[in-house]
């Protein structure tokens, strides 16, 4: 269990985000670092964990201080005082595991430990910080699907009414039908005349046009050619006016040429006149032409008038159904938006419904520890009577055992006086008579001493006489 899936967050970190999320008012500004860690307060540690539980799961106080009701319980009395502190670790019990805490016990309630209250305690608050954060990912996935469905509806309801338009649009009343095909008709026929009849015309008034152009330019080359003839025969005139006196023959022979050359000038000017006659005759009857071609331009103005009006209708219609595919489009998305929310929800809603299985589970095994302490309270309660009867003769026999032991120490204590006065006589006897065995052993000594000498002595004399022989 030493390896867990949540940081281990200091003393201090835990008060201040104690102070700054869960507490509030007095609470946080009385709550200090020795009130949960090193000689803990219980009813401290006990608040800060009923505030917990009232955020997560939003349990109220006076929950704490109910008994069960599915309980049948035959003294409640006893339980009055035990009764908060037994649902608070039950509500505990159901909290830590899922904050990855498997080892909460009801020691760590009634006498807790500095090192396991801080593991506890990173291990909820990184379950608190990490609910919070959640629960805002899913308020926000929850107004989107709102978000959602509302623009789904309106886009459908816009969808229903674009193709009732649509519909209205494309379908023609049946009085009508006919007058509309027959109109349909008649104005595809006279477009196909208008425009065969205005482009035979047409071609007609450009070859007229184009011939005409080619006249004019070629009658104006004409004139330039005269007017060039005519300012160089006015020059040579000019020259023979001075000649006139010198050479009357070149005179009378220059007049002949100018006479021939006037004919020929008055003939190619009738010529001019005539070409410009006939010319004038065309321009008069142009006139009539243009008011043709204005008629047949109204004409094509009108039918322009109604190909655009039938091409604004079209369009209309094609807006109609660009906007259709558009929602469409956008249902499509909505839908798909709606799935995956619904996906989201029922996976949402899958393991919610996992952890009610869990919480239900643990619950009734929650109910079954219950109800096994419970009766083992009562079996406790049952055998107190028992126990105390035995614990009082054991008592008595207690008394007994001390009054034998103390009986058996005071023949104890006499018997060591007789033994120390036995002792006392063996050690004056022994003292005697080692005292004895002394003088005895000494008196044992002296006459061993004593024939030693007389034995030295006899040999002595033994040799004495063998050394004079």
């Amino acid at each position: 269990m030493e390896t867990m899936t949540f940081p281990r967050y200091s003393p201090d970190d835990i008060i201040i985000y104690l102070r700054s999320h869960v507490l509030a008012g007095a609470e946080a500004r009385n709550l200090v670092k020795g009130d949960v860690f090193g000689s803990a307060k219980l009813d401290v540690l006990h608040m800060i964990y009923m505030r917990i539980l009232q955020k997560v799961y939003g349990i109220r106080l006076e929950h704490f201080y109910m008994m069960p009701v599915r309980v049948d319980i035959m003294y409640p009395q006893i339980f009055e005082g035990f009764l908060p502190v037994c649902n608070l670790y039950i509500h505990m019990e159901r909290l830590l595991p899922v904050c990855r805490i498997n080892d909460f016990q009801i020691a760590d309630v009634l006498n807790p430990k500095t090192k396991r209250t801080a593991r506890f305690l990173s291990g909820i608050l990184n379950f608190v910080n990490f609910r919070e954060l959640r629960r805002e990912v899913y308020l926000e996935l929850q107004l989107n699907y709102k978000s959602a469905m509302e623009k789904h509806q309106q886009l459908e309801t816009a969808n229903r009414e674009a193709v009732v338009k649509l519909e209205k649009l494309n379908t023609v009343p049946v009085e009508h039908q006919a007058e509309v095909k027959q109109l349909t008709d008649n104005i595809r026929e006279l477009e196909q005349l208008l425009r065969q009849e205005y482009r035979r015309k047409q071609t007609a008034l450009q070859e007229v046009i184009s011939q005409k152009k080619s006249d004019i330019a070629e009658s104006t080359r004409k004139l330039n050619e005269l007017k060039v003839i005519m300012a160089t025969l006015k020059e040579e005139q000019e020259q023979l006016k001075s000649k006139i006196v010198e050479s009357p023959e070149e005179l009378k022979n220059y007049k002949e040429l100018m006479k021939e050359t006037v004919k020929k000038l008055k003939k190619s000017k009738q010529e001019v006149i005539e070409k410009y006659e006939s010319y004038r005759d065309l321009v008069e009857v142009l006139p009539s032409c243009q008011l043709e071609v204005q008629l047949y331009q109204k004409k094509m103005e009108r039918q322009g008038a109604n190909v655009e009006r039938l091409a604004s209708v079209l369009s209309e219609v094609r807006n109609l159904e660009d906007q259709l595919e558009s929602a469409q489009i956008e249902l499509k998305k909505g839908k798909t938006d709606e799935m995956s929310l619904k996906r989201l929800v029922t996976a949402k809603h899958e393991k919610l419904s996992t952890a009610e299985i869990r919480i239900k589970k643990k619950r009734e095994d929650v109910e079954q520890y219950k109800q096994t302490v419970f009766e083992y309270c009562n079996r406790v309660q049952e055998k107190r009577g028992a126990v105390y009867d035995k614990v009082t003769a054991i008592h008595k026999e207690i008394q007994q055992t001390r009054f034998k032991i103390q009986q058996l120490n005071e023949n104890a204590e006499k018997e060591e006086m007789k033994a120390k006065e036995i002792y006392l006589n063996l050690k004056a006897a022994l003292d005697k008579h080692l005292d004895s065995l002394i003088k005895t052993a000494k008196s044992y000594a002296a006459s061993n001493e004593e024939t030693i000498a007389e034995l030295k002595k006899g040999l002595l004399r033994v040799q004495t006489p063998g050394s004079s022989s």
